[in-house]
């Protein structure tokens, strides 16, 4: 008998279903994953478990009504796609946004990312089996929603953003607390370093591991840290800017193999320059107006449509809205990134091992709510 005969003899092919109740896959997702011993032979995500009708919602809604819907999306960046949908609507009723209020939203929208990063940074290092740089984390990302808290009332689902502004202006109080948190973290990068970077265990789990190339990454439309590690520098903060994004003095990370060691790194390094962004916007910060006096009550747009892109923590977010001149769009269609970055897995995990499957789900950070939106 062939050598290779022997091994089909041998070779039993099994089905196991990886979620949707499993903490790695954070969130209501399963993974259909077909097994030979521990390697994975086909890996194939399945979603919808949580669907809600956002787009439908925004069909039925005036302009203002689906403002608190936006940062249901992805809950992690509420305040980002809160930022992003008054920017669409913005661009599409032709609202003039006072200087001031530009500054005061990419502040808080960045502290936002640099929220969502630590959450996924704790959980991440906890699906390997680190449980200390968890409490590291959650301590940080706790300073971040009292600073949100103080201006917005909410501490995860914000609607802070108003077409023309924000709802309420910042305080002393506020730039000493955002002041204070940055000094904090000065000190954190050392010691996330030590813990969880320069760990030999946390390295070998993650190096060459789950590599996503630059052409697989466009084929299936992978976005944000996920792309940049694979070493494309696109941000759309970067090479779309809005607000004044491009008035600001950040770089954009990237990555060289695009491994989930990778995706760490890029992650961590962006928290440094949300950092950076955020104390220059702070030291730049204009007086005057925080909202503009001249949005009318109830919107109603022109007949047309507009195409919004905006960069979330987890990439190429977008509102697409069209007008039939009514106070509430004739279609809402939102582009997320995690939708692209999931499904690659179809490609990445065959030949894997199954705990590598999570280790290299954790590093492409999904949050399901807004794929099932």
């Amino acid at each position: 008998m062939a050598e290779q005969d022997v091994t089909q003899a041998y070779r039993r092919i099994y089905t196991l279903n990886l979620g949707p109740q499993h903490p790695s896959t954070h969130g209501v997702l399963r993974i259909l994953l077909d097994l030979d011993g521990e390697y994975i032979v086909k890996a194939d995500p399945i979603i919808g478990y949580g669907h809600r009708g956002h787009e439908k919602m925004g069909e039925n809604r005036q302009y203002k009504q689906f403002l608190p819907n936006a940062s249901r999306l992805d809950y992690l960046s509420g305040m980002l796609f809160n930022h992003g949908f008054v920017l669409a609507v913005e661009k599409l009723v032709g609202i003039e946004v006072p200087e001031r209020a530009k500054y005061i939203r990419v502040i808080a929208s960045e502290l936002n990312r640099i929220s969502s990063h630590l959450l996924w940074f704790g959980t991440y290092i906890m699906d390997l089996g680190g449980f200390t740089p968890f409490l590291y984390a959650f301590d940080d990302r706790e300073q971040i929603l009292d600073i949100l808290d103080s201006v917005s009332g909410s501490r995860l689902t914000y609607s802070y953003c108003r077409f023309g502004g924000v709802n309420r202006d910042i305080d002393s109080n506020f730039i000493d607390m955002t002041r204070a948190f940055l000094k904090r973290m000065e000190t954190r990068w050392a010691d996330y370093d030590a813990l969880v970077t320069k760990n030999i265990i946390f390295i070998h789990r993650t190096r060459d591991v789950g590599i996503i190339d630059a052409e697989l990454a466009r084929q299936y439309g992978v976005t944000g840290p996920n792309l940049r590690a694979c070493g494309v520098a696109f941000d759309v903060r970067r090479n779309e800017p809005y607000e004044v994004y491009d008035r600001l003095d950040f770089e954009v990370p990237t990555g060289s193999k695009g491994d989930a060691l990778d995706r760490y790194i890029v992650r961590f390094k962006e928290m440094q320059q949300s950092c950076r962004i955020i104390d220059e916007a702070l030291d730049r910060l204009p007086g005057g107006d925080f909202l503009t006096k001249k949005v009318p009550q109830k919107l109603s747009p022109p007949k047309g449509e507009v195409y919004s892109a905006f960069e979330s923590a987890r990439g190429l977010s977008a509102f697409y809205l069209v007008s039939d001149g009514g106070p509430g769009p004739y279609r809402c269609h939102i582009r997320v990134p995690s939708f692209g970055n999931l499904n690659v897995l179809n490609e990445v995990l065959p030949g894997t091992l199954v705990a590598d499957a999570i280790s290299i789900l954790g590093s492409i950070d999904v949050v399901i709510p807004e794929i099932d939106r």
